[in-house]
């Protein structure tokens, strides 16, 4: 897959098949756009494009939004990959790009700098200032300039439909399996392992201290059963996203217990994919009840089914 930021590096002889938005998590909804653009590319000798946005537009539009996302940059690009599409396009959402009418877009864009034979958007999609490009307007643009749209149906999980704002509050609200679901991946976090207070290992429960991106969303505080990827090899996990309380911390901390595991791996850069919800934040009476529960964590955590 190619990656492009400006559309001037693009030059291909072959017309393409592209669809645009957001991708935040690449859900199964986007998934099953991902799955007709292949098909319909291979069917009309097309090659096939993804236009995204980064940084989100809602950073322009709101910069004193505390918008979390579910990829970052990195993660968007290897999830998109992964399904053999051809173009990625990442363009900056800047001031003369959030000018353009949706007309102007499609002329300007879609059909003079990359050549869009067949264009495919998602069931609530709009674009251009204002939101004035919408799927009618691809319809009437179609037949003037010569290529054709397709809006594809929203794919539901128990009869509601998926986006990423839903996968957002899913995970929001430790509702793990439910994101899982739309995700059709278990959700993600990487980081590199740094130095903490250490006083998980002096109860018996050390624990790799995770340095997060900091745009990246973090499900709700609580303990989570996890499989965390170390040099290449999957483990077993327990999770703590939060302050700490029953030692008093006051700094957000994602700390993960890694079982059957004694390496060093500081400086060491992992993966957790989050499984399963165990329980909220808990400020315990003393190291005792902590110990009492983390007990209890690590039984569920090796009986899970992974």
């Amino acid at each position: 897959m190619k990656v492009f930021k400006n559309f001037t590096d693009y030059s291909s002889q072959k017309p393409l098949a592209l669809s645009l938005g957001m991708f935040d998590g690449v859900h199964l909804g986007h998934k099953s756009i991902i799955d007709e653009l292949i098909k319909v590319g291979t069917d009309n000798n097309l090659e096939t494009a993804i236009l995204t946005f980064w940084p989100h537009p809602r950073f322009v539009f709101n910069p004193n939004e505390d918008l979390k996302l579910l990829n970052t940059l990195e993660e968007k690009k290897q999830l998109i990959e992964k399904y053999r599409i051809d173009h990625l396009f990442l363009k900056e959402f800047d001031e003369e790009f959030r000018n353009l009418t949706g007309e102007e877009f499609v002329r300007q864009i879609l059909i003079d700098k990359l050549n869009v034979k067949y264009l495919i958007i998602g069931y609530d999609h709009s674009f251009g200032k204002n939101k004035s490009g919408n799927f009618d307007l691809l319809v009437k643009l179609s037949k003037e300039l010569d290529f054709k749209v397709e809006q594809m149906e929203a794919i539901n999980i128990h009869e509601n439909n998926i986006s990423s704002t839903k996968v957002r509050n899913a995970l929001l609200t430790g509702n793990i399996t439910e994101a899982n679901e739309m995700l059709g991946y278990p959700y993600s976090v990487s980081g590199t392992v740094v130095h903490g207070k250490k006083i998980g290992r002096t109860i018996g429960y050390p624990t790799a201290n995770i340095d997060t991106e900091s745009l990246k969303l973090l499900p709700k505080k609580g303990a989570y059963i996890v499989e965390v990827s170390v040099k290449g090899q999957q483990y077993k996990g327990m999770l703590s996203i939060g302050t700490n309380p029953t030692v008093n911390g006051e700094k957000l901390t994602v700390e993960v217990y890694i079982l059957d595991f004694d390496e060093d791996i500081y400086g060491e850069k992992i993966t957790v994919g989050f499984r399963d919800f165990l329980h909220d934040e808990i400020k315990f009476e003393g190291l005792e009840k902590l110990i009492e529960r983390l007990d209890e964590d690590k039984r569920l955590t090796e009986e899970f089914n992974f």
